[in-house]
């Protein structure tokens, strides 16, 4: 994590938030989850919303969750349909974090993607 690394930030986030292996502490997690998505890591964006809906953030985890989802990450487009079923997040969000979901989807397809898919079922 020293050295910047996005992947030692993300499990060391993990491992401090929960206690696995360490002594947990949450705040030095949430600190190395937030260095691992200020660098792009969708997952851990993802889960800097998880724990601000775990706090009752819950306008502050839909805009974690709106990144993520508009990075691909169909978890994050997933908990701010169901918050925005709890009425924690607009139908305007929704939609914004639906059509960014789909962008991020369309770019990653190719045809070369395609036929290996297709090679690999």
């Amino acid at each position: 994590a020293e050295l910047g690394s996005i992947d030692a930030h993300c499990r060391l986030g993990a491992m401090y938030y929960n206690g696995d292996v360490v002594q947990e502490d949450q705040p030095r997690g949430i600190r190395h989850c937030q260095q691992a998505a200020m660098k792009g890591d969708v997952e851990s964006r993802h889960n800097l919303g998880v724990t601000e809906y775990n706090k009752g953030n819950f306008e502050l985890a839909v805009q974690h969750w709106m990144i993520s989802a508009e990075m691909g990450y169909e978890d994050s487009l997933n908990y701010i349909k169901d918050v925005f079923k709890e009425g924690h997040a607009t139908k305007a969000q929704y939609a914004e974090a639906l059509l960014g979901y789909r962008d991020a989807v369309e770019e990653t397809k190719s045809p070369q993607r395609e036929e290996a898919k297709r090679l690999t079922n």
